[in-house]
């Protein structure tokens, strides 16, 4: 059974609960060990991300739950550092490495916020060719650990997030296949975890987690780390499906 879990989202970014309730919630479901983390701050992007002036105060919030709960659960307080964030991560115990945009000509286009914008962009951009967009995406998914000093890497193919049933375009292609090749060989050479991450099927995008059973198969041929983690958004997905999707890997790989 997988007890650890570092990848969750509070109320201080585009999370619903407050991290004491995640803690709670963690601990009623067997969990010892937990990540709370926040969206690095994006000044191009303020949505979804923790505001500066917030940061310190989440810090100290986590550690005052570390102290508060030692002897029942061991929390990490971590960023989800996305990659055209420049913000510093000192001050955190460990970082997830994630892409959320595409950026052409000095605009940000967000990849994962509804799948009607997913196809204006690919429509917009890339004249409609999904293989035209991942090459530039997993060009620069394969930056993910230089630019952002990654402990994890976070939803290597987090532009599958509506592709469900590879209903936009066929993730069997072998163009497709080259891209994340390229940029799973790259950073396989960082010794460090790829996530096997729950969220989207929690949120009733998807049915399998990322990244695709191929790229796991791939990442593990290569003695590649594996990690889960839920992506939770709220308490009650602490974990979520881990047990289902447990056989994917051969053993747990933490940090």
């Amino acid at each position: 059974m997988i007890r650890e879990d570092l990848h969750i989202h509070s109320c201080f970014c585009d999370g619903k609960d407050n991290p004491e309730d995640i803690v709670l919630s963690a601990i009623a479901k067997g969990m010892i060990k937990v990540g709370i983390l926040t969206h690095s701050y994006t000044s191009f992007d303020q949505n979804y991300c923790i505001r500066k002036e917030n940061i310190p105060v989440f810090i100290d919030e986590i550690s005052r739950l570390k102290e508060k709960y030692r002897d029942r659960i061991e929390i990490l307080c971590g960023v989800e550092q996305d990659i055209y964030s420049d913000f510093p991560t000192s001050g955190f115990d460990y970082v997830i490495g994630s892409q959320h945009y595409i950026l052409l000509e000095g605009s940000y286009y967000p990849i994962d916020n509804s799948e009607k914008s997913f196809i204006r962009l690919v429509g917009d951009l890339f004249d409609g060719d999904y293989y035209k967009m991942a090459k530039t995406y997993f060009r620069m998914e394969k930056e993910a650990a230089d630019r952002t000093g990654a402990d994890i890497i976070g939803h290597f193919d987090l532009l599958t997030k509506f592709n469900e049933n590879d209903r936009l375009f066929d993730t069997g292609d072998e163009r497709y296949t080259s891209y994340w090749k390229d940029a799973a060989d790259h950073l396989l050479k960082y010794d460090i975890p790829f996530e096997i991450n729950t969220g989207a099927i929690s949120r009733g995008y998807r049915s399998q987690p990322y990244p695709q059973k191929s790229i796991i198969s791939y990442i593990r041929e290569k003695n590649g780390k594996l990690i889960f983690s839920s992506d939770s958004h709220q308490k009650e997905t602490v974990a979520y499906k881990f047990d289902e999707f447990e056989y994917l890997i051969s053993q747990e790989c933490i940090i």
